[in-house]
């Protein structure tokens, strides 16, 4: 008897655990309130296309940071983006952005070439270069993100995915370690693909 006892107290401590980690788990997927608001900018794509921040009012959008010589975390980075683009591809409001931060190597010629090797669809994920100053304001001041070109060959810069609404707000700074990276931030894209969209926004 003593033992069907301590049995059953067993399955009701498991289940308990198992409703608290299911709710902090729900909890973690709640998209956060405004971080800031994306700043304005013109930049160019891996077509030779201006891009600016008015162009993609009205689409969800994950944007991260890298360069093509980039031997570290940028190819694991993009990776991730590649395997969202893969599970969004009927998801017509949503687009994918990568900016260069080596754009002085990082011409559209390059980043087309190198778009080609994660089968980017230039429709739904852009990649992004431009002047030097502006690439680092924008990155820095705009994105809050860090990024240093003291070794101009060997830039540092942040490993996060900052996924943005439909309004031009910066939502959510996901890490490329964080554990279940890509479905978090699929879960962040339908969040906010389900959010009230205002075109009188401005920036």
């Amino acid at each position: 008897m003593a033992w069907v006892i301590a049995f059953l107290v067993a399955i009701v401590l498991i289940a308990g655990a198992g409703k608290l980690f299911r709710g902090s788990e729900h909890r973690g997927y709640e998209v956060s309130p405004p971080i800031a608001t994306v700043p304005d900018f013109h930049f160019t794509t891996q077509d030779g296309k201006a891009l600016t921040r008015a162009d993609l009012l009205g689409k969800v959008w994950v944007i991260d940071f890298f360069f093509t010589r980039c031997p570290g975390p940028c190819p694991m980075m993009n990776s991730k983006l590649a395997e969202i683009s893969k599970e969004l591809k009927k998801a017509k409001d949503v687009r994918l952005v990568s900016l260069s931060i080596d754009p002085e190597h990082d011409n559209p010629e390059v980043l087309k070439e190198y778009a080609s090797h994660f089968g980017a669809d230039p429709d739904r994920w852009i990649f992004l270069t431009g002047p030097q100053k502006e690439v680092e304001e924008f990155t820095t001041k705009g994105m809050l993100q860090a990024l240093s070109n003291a070794d101009p060959t060997a830039p540092v810069h942040s490993t996060r995915f900052l996924v943005i609404d439909r309004q031009g707000e910066i939502r959510m700074a996901r890490k490329l370690d964080e554990p279940e990276l890509v479905q978090k931030l699929l879960i962040d894209i339908g969040n906010l693909l389900r959010e009230p969209y205002s075109k009188s926004t401005t920036p």
